[in-house]
């Protein structure tokens, strides 16, 4: 596999503070080196079953997992393992969630917290942190630059094919403060800041870039059902494939498909929905 593409997801944004907050992102697109378009969840919009969503092409009414108390090893063919069968490298830089769906439940602090397993069917290189004891006056995020380092490391040691990032920094935000208040303007900014130099770097090594969320955030910092704010996000794209018009609306069950298409891979054949990229 010559191909590469990473996928970096932005916990919790909803569609309006991404137009609105993330200057460099909008900036690309002015330029005409990035294109955007709104990307609707799954529903429920609740993290884990978004999660398994993007990399599985199926709703959360077929891969089975109904929000954040029910994660397991998903059944279902994904993204990673697609990648692998094709004979590319996959490494992810996330939340622990995405190790026990892809690769081992449950997680064990220990084993799983930082693995490279070059004959792994799933995700070759994993790099994890859990959130334990993380509330409302306790977010227990990691820094965002370091994730974003870890990921651009793993990219320059094992030569990944398929990377995915994920941080929730932004989430747990914005269920503490709301996403329309200033202590949400400034979170989005320095998110925005720390993101745009590695875009740069990623694109010169060959990389496609996805930047997305798994959902929104509605006024009162909640999500989960079918609100506007709740299930729009939305969906950058840096690369040199033609997409849809600016006005289309990309479902989630269409990121597993289309990553692997862009990838020179094989979709699984449950992931029935199109590539809105060519």
């Amino acid at each position: 596999m010559d191909n590469k593409l990473l996928l970096i997801i932005l916990d919790g944004v909803p569609y309006r503070n991404f137009r609105r907050l993330f200057g460099n992102l909008e900036g690309w697109v002015d330029s005409g080196q990035a294109r955007v378009w709104k990307h609707r969840a799954a529903l429920p919009s609740t993290s884990a079953s978004c999660y398994a969503t993007i990399h599985t092409g199926v709703t959360p009414q077929e891969h089975g997992c109904t929000g954040n108390g029910n994660v397991f090893r998903l059944s279902h063919k994904d993204v990673f393992a697609q990648t692998r069968a094709a004979g590319g490298v996959t490494g992810a830089v996330a939340h622990s969630f995405w190790s026990e769906f892809f690769n081992r439940h449950p997680f064990d602090y220990v084993r799983d917290i930082e693995y490279d397993e070059p004959d792994s069917t799933s995700i070759n290189h994993g790099r994890f942190h859990t959130m334990t004891g993380y509330g409302l006056v306790n977010q227990m995020t990691p820094s965002d630059v370091d994730l974003f380092a870890t990921l651009t490391n793993l990219c320059l040691r094992h030569g990944l094919n398929y990377g995915m990032l994920h941080t929730c920094t932004l989430d747990s935000m914005g269920h503490r403060f709301f996403h329309e208040s200033q202590e949400m303007d400034h979170a989005c900014h320095v998110m925005d800041e720390m993101l745009a130099p590695f875009i740069p770097k990623w694109l010169a090594a060959g990389y496609e870039v996805i930047v997305t969320a798994d959902h929104g955030q509605d006024e009162r910092g909640h999500h989960g059902g079918r609100g506007a704010l709740q299930q729009e996000t939305a969906l950058y794209y840096f690369g040199p494939a033609e997409g849809p018009a600016p006005d289309v609306v990309i479902d989630q069950v269409q990121l597993a498909p289309t990553i692997l298409h862009r990838l020179g891979a094989e979709p699984a054949n449950t992931m029935k929905a199109k590539s809105f990229l060519s």
